[in-house]
């Protein structure tokens, strides 16, 4: 529920526009099993602890319940930002030999294969692996930063990493340019040892973000990020 909230939140401002607040649509079973009461509480405890550490509010939701959800809940968040239309921020590739540049936490193997999970059926297996671990105060780093270096112009594109992790992420920004995407898995920074190209690419860690850089422009990007304790590493380039 917690990478639920910091995946809404990337989800705007990703596009430019600052997280102003959240909303919540809830489903679980039975009210009156005890199972059904130990995920209620770890599902607002995530929900609420992320968005009291970023700083955003949670102003409304809703929640219902009925036996088809027991041991299998739903947990759709919602966030809602602002941001001036000429500042609107797109995920369109552009410009082949820009680079891509990888900001924010190092890849671990937490969250491998996390959007396969949601739809697993057996809710009594262990899924520690699989769950992404999420933390609010680096993405509120994340999203200063990166509300920031819009200001300079040296950013043409920008996108999140949620499921599927980089996968899905560069070869989506390439589709929107009608372009192609080559990457470097071995530049990707890291906090384990002996991460294989397929766990690299397919970690869903949080708070992360890929972003197409002007050429000639990386330097200053980087700069940019470490002045808020933030790594962005060159991981690629549009082709």
């Amino acid at each position: 529920a917690a990478a639920g909230v910091g995946g809404i939140l990337r989800d705007i401002f990703t596009m430019g526009a600052r997280p102003v607040a959240l909303l919540d649509s809830l489903r679980f079973g039975d009210p009156s099993d005890a199972r059904t009461s130990y995920l209620l509480g770890g599902v607002i405890g995530g929900i609420a602890h992320y968005g009291n550490c970023i700083g955003v509010p949670t102003v409304g939701g809703e929640i219902s319940f009925d036996a088809g959800y027991a041991g299998n809940p739903i947990v759709n968040v919602m966030c809602v930002g602002v941001a001036p239309i000429v500042r609107l921020t797109r995920a369109g590739a552009s410009g082949p030999g820009n680079p891509l540049l990888l900001v924010g936490a190092d890849t671990g193997r937490d969250g491998l294969q996390g959007a396969a999970f949601a739809s697993n059926e057996d809710p009594t297996a262990s899924h520690r692996g699989v769950v992404q671990v999420g933390n609010p105060f680096l993405e509120k780093l994340l999203l200063e930063a990166c509300l920031a270096v819009l200001e300079t112009g040296d950013v043409l594109a920008m996108q999140d990493l949620g499921a599927a992790g980089l996968t899905s992420s560069a070869v989506e920004m390439a589709a929107r340019g009608g372009l192609g995407v080559e990457l470097d898995v071995a530049r990707v920074p890291r906090r384990e040892t002996g991460l294989t190209p397929f766990e690299v690419m397919l970690s869903e860690s949080q708070e992360r973000m890929l972003l197409l850089v002007a050429r000639g422009r990386e330097e200053a990007v980087r700069r940019h990020f470490a002045r808020w304790d933030l790594l962005a590493e060159v991981i690629g380039q549009v082709t």
